[in-house]
C-alpha cells in the first residue's frame, strides 16, 4: 500500500483517493456489463476509452470530489469506487460500484457504513440519499441492511432511499 495515500480504512478495506494508477482497473469495471447495468439504463454498447476515463479521473481530482477507490487489505486487489456526490444543503448522494469479482463478499455493506461515518462525522452532512434501480435486488437489500429507507419511486425504475444522521448508528 506504499503506492497509495490511505484516507481511512475499515477492517478489510483501504479507502484511497482515486488515481491514474488504477486506470485499467477502473476501465475493466465500468466496461463490464454486469456492473454497468446497475449504474446506467443506457443501452449504449460503446466502451469507455482510456482517454475518457483519464478525463473523468482528472475532473474528479481537480474538483476535490469526495470519491474513494477501495482496496482489499489482504490481497491489495481493487474492489471498486464509492462516492458522495451532489452535496447541497447538508445532503449528499451516495454512489458505489464494485467490480464483478469482488461482489457478494459484503464489501458493499462495510464500505457504505464507513462512508456514512465519514459523511456524517467529517463532512457534517445531515442526510445521505441514493438512487437504485428496482431490479438491483442485491443493492436494495444491502442499502436496507445499513439503514437506508425508501422514500420515493419513479417511472424510470428508480427507487430513492435516504438515511439521516440522527438515525444512523455508528
Amino acid at each position: 500500500m506504499n503506492d497509495y495515500k490511505i484516507i481511512f480504512e475499515t477492517d478489510r478495506i483501504y479507502f484511497i483517493k482515486i488515481t491514474e494508477k488504477l486506470l485499467n482497473e477502473y476501465l475493466n469495471m465500468i466496461n463490464d456489463y454486469e456492473v454497468k447495468k446497475y449504474i446506467s439504463l443506457s443501452n449504449d454498447e460503446n466502451k469507455i476509452t482510456k482517454e475518457q476515463e483519464l478525463e473523468w479521473i482528472n475532473n474528479k481530482l481537480s474538483n476535490n470530489a469526495v470519491i474513494f477507490s477501495m482496496i482489499e487489505k489482504d490481497s491489495n486487489n481493487y474492489i471498486g469506487n464509492i462516492e458522495i456526490m451532489s452535496i447541497n444543503n447538508n445532503r449528499g448522494e451516495l454512489g458505489i460500484a464494485i467490480t464483478k469479482n469482488m461482489q457478494d463478499k459484503h464489501f458493499g455493506q462495510e464500505s457504505i457504513k464507513a462512508l456514512l461515518k465519514y459523511a456524517f462525522n467529517t463532512l457534517k452532512l445531515d442526510e445521505v440519499f441514493l438512487k437504485v434501480y428496482d431490479f438491483n435486488l442485491r443493492g436494495i437489500a444491502c442499502y436496507e441492511k445499513v439503514g437506508f429507507e425508501r422514500y420515493d419511486y419513479d417511472n424510470e425504475h428508480t427507487i430513492y432511499m435516504k438515511i439521516k444522521r440522527e438515525y444512523y448508528e455508528y
